[in-house]
C-alpha cells in the first residue's frame, strides 16, 4: 500500500519534484530566526516549485480554508505533512496520537496524501545533551514498530494518508542496518519509507543499496545532500545534528553525496509515480539565502537527465 509510492505497471515513472519550509530554514512553529511564512509561500512558488510539505505544524496556517485560500493563491499544492515520535517510550501513544491526528486531518483536508513521521532524537539537536540511550532494548525496539504499524493503520483508516517513515541522524532509526531492521519489522501494508538521501548518507549508509533490497518500500523521498569533510568533522567530533547543520553538513547539490542522477536513475526504473522533495536542512540562516539555492536546486535537478522528473 505505497500510495504515490506504488508501482505504475507499463506506464512511465513519475517523480514529482517539491520543496519544504525546512529549505527556507524552517524547524519550528515559530521562531524568531526563521522566515515567515508569506516569504516562503511566495518564494517557493517564484522558485519554480508547486509541491511543498506543511513543515512543523502552526508554521502554515492550521485552519483548512486559510491554508487551502494561501496555496492556491499561488499556485501551489501540499503532498505532504511531517510529524515525530516518540513511540518507543511507555504511555506514548495519546502523545504522539494528538499531534499526528492534527496533521493528518489538516495534510488530508487540503489534499495532501501523505504523512512523513520522523523519530525522535536521542540528543538535544543543539546543545547535544543525552535525553536517552543511544540504542533501543530488544522491548522497546518491539514496541515502537508495533506502535508505528498501528499509527499507519489508524492514520489510513481515520484520514486517507498514508504513514512514510523518515530515518533521522540521532535517532533509533538512522544506520543503513537500523534501516533495514525497521523495514523487517514493519507492515508495508501501512508503513513505508521516506528515503531522505542525505540523512541516510550522513549515517554512513547507501542509498542505492537500500533501493536494491527493497524497491517495493520505498515511498517517498527527501533529497538532499551532505558534505563528506562536514560529516567527517562531526564523527570526529561525536556533534550532534543541530551543530552539524550550523557548520554546513546538508549542502546544495551537486556539491556533495549522494550523487542525484544515478540515484534518481534508479528510482525511475521502478516504475513508480513517487514525491521527492528537495530538503535542505539550513536553521538558521539569513532571510535571502534560501531563494537562490531552491532556484538553483531546481535547475540542477531539472537537468540531470531523467525523464521522469516533473515540477508539477
Amino acid at each position: 500500500m505505497r500510495g504515490d509510492g506504488e508501482a505504475t505497471g507499463a506506464h512511465a515513472s513519475v517523480i514529482r519534484v517539491g520543496s519544504a519550509p525546512d529549505s527556507w530554514g524552517v524547524w519550528f512553529p515559530n521562531d524568531p530566526d526563521q522566515v515567515s511564512a508569506t516569504q516562503f509561500l511566495d518564494e517557493v512558488a517564484a522558485a519554480g516549485y508547486q509541491w511543498i510539505e506543511l513543515g512543523p505544524y502552526g508554521f502554515l496556517p492550521t485552519d483548512p480554508d486559510e491554508l487551502r485560500d494561501a496555496l492556491g493563491a499561488r499556485g501551489l499544492s501540499l503532498s505532504a505533512g511531517t510529524v515525530f515520535e516518540h513511540l518507543h517510550r511507555p504511555d506514548s501513544w495519546n502523545a504522539v496520537w494528538d499531534q499526528v491526528a492534527d496533521v493528518a486531518a489538516l495534510t488530508a483536508a487540503v489534499g495532501g496524501r501523505h504523512v512523513v513521521v520522523i523519530p525522535e532524537m536521542w540528543r538535544d539537536p543543539s546543545t547535544g545533551a543525552v535525553l536517552e540511550d543511544r540504542a533501543l532494548s530488544s522491548d522497546a525496539w518491539r514496541q515502537k514498530t508495533s506502535e508505528v504499524d498501528r499509527l499507519g493503520k489508524a492514520i489510513f483508516e481515520e484520514y486517507g494518508v498514508r504513514l512514510q517513515y523518515h530515518p533521522h541522524a540521532d535517532s533509533h532509526v538512522g544506520t543503513q542496518d537500523e534501516v533495514f531492521r525497521f523495514l523487517s519489522d514493519t507492515d508495508p501494508d501501512y508503513v513505508n519509507l521516506c528515503l531522505d538521501t542525505g540523512h541516510i548518507a550522513y549515517c554512513g549508509g547507501d542509498n542505492l543499496a537500500i533501493i536494491q533490497a527493497h524497491p517495493d518500500r520505498i515511498g517517498y523521498l527527501h533529497l538532499k545532500q551532505v558534505d563528506p569533510a562536514v560529516i567527517a568533522k562531526v564523527e570526529a567530533e561525536d556533534l550532534p545534528f543541530g551543530e552539524a547543520v550550523k557548520l554546513g553538513a546538508m549542502i546544495e547539490p551537486p556539491h556533495g553525496i549522494p550523487e542525484m542522477p544515478p540515484l534518481l536513475a534508479r528510482i525511475q526504473d521502478l516504475n513508480v509515480d513517487i514525491f521527492a522533495i528537495v530538503e535542505q536542512d539550513l536553521y538558521p540562516c539569513a532571510p535571502g539565502v534560501p531563494f537562490p539555492i531552491a532556484k538553483r536546486t531546481r535547475s540542477y535537478l531539472g537537468g540531470c537527465g531523467i525523464q521522469s522528473i516533473r515540477f508539477h
